[in-house]
């Protein structure tokens, strides 16, 4: 059997994780372009009734990864709250740093993935951090799909608690 699915499923973790040409630009639906705008100060800033900073969304992304990458390949022995999983409490993550673990948890997984033999891995059962089984291609799915969703958390935080709004213009065509 070949590996196209494996394939595909590293180029669409990769999309949503660091999207096209994030070094050309950053204007991108992917987590870590979005992650590339945000400054010190909106780091941890809430927005008016708001109730997560984007420092929440990023440790709470990466301590996804890692539960997910543990349970799926490696001893699923980790729990939320041990240092492997949230390295920093809320509050006290700093940004540079938190960045840099985002990629590194992200290379690990995407490692992981990129070990698998063959397609036929992707529809065997493995453990999700929760306890149940799943496909192997639901479990790397549900990781694609939560970058992409609070890639888009992010870009609507940041643009709530700041002023350059820039997706506004470029996708209207305003100047």
């Amino acid at each position: 059997m070949g590996r196209s699915g494996i394939d595909a499923l590293l180029y669409l973790m990769d999309e949503a994780f660091r999207g096209p040409g994030i070094e050309e630009s950053n204007e991108s639906q992917a987590l870590m372009p979005n992650l590339a705008s945000v400054d010190e100060t909106t780091w941890r800033s809430l927005p008016p009734g708001g109730a997560r900073s984007i420092e929440a969304i990023a440790l709470h992304v990466g301590a996804c990864k890692v539960m997910y990458d543990d349970y799926a390949f490696g001893a699923g022995s980790l729990f939320w709250d041990m240092p492997e999983v949230q390295p920093w409490p809320e509050g006290a993550a700093p940004m540079p740093d938190t960045v840099a673990w985002l990629q590194d948890v992200h290379a690990r997984l995407a490692g992981h993935v990129a070990g698998l033999a063959d397609d036929v891995e992707l529809d065997r059962p493995r453990q999700a951090n929760w306890g149940e089984d799943r496909p192997t291609r639901w479990l790397i799915a549900a990781m694609i799909t939560h970058d992409a969703y609070h890639a888009g958390e992010i870009n609507h935080l940041r643009s709530i608690l700041g002023p350059d709004d820039r997706w506004r213009h470029v996708q209207l065509g305003f100047d």
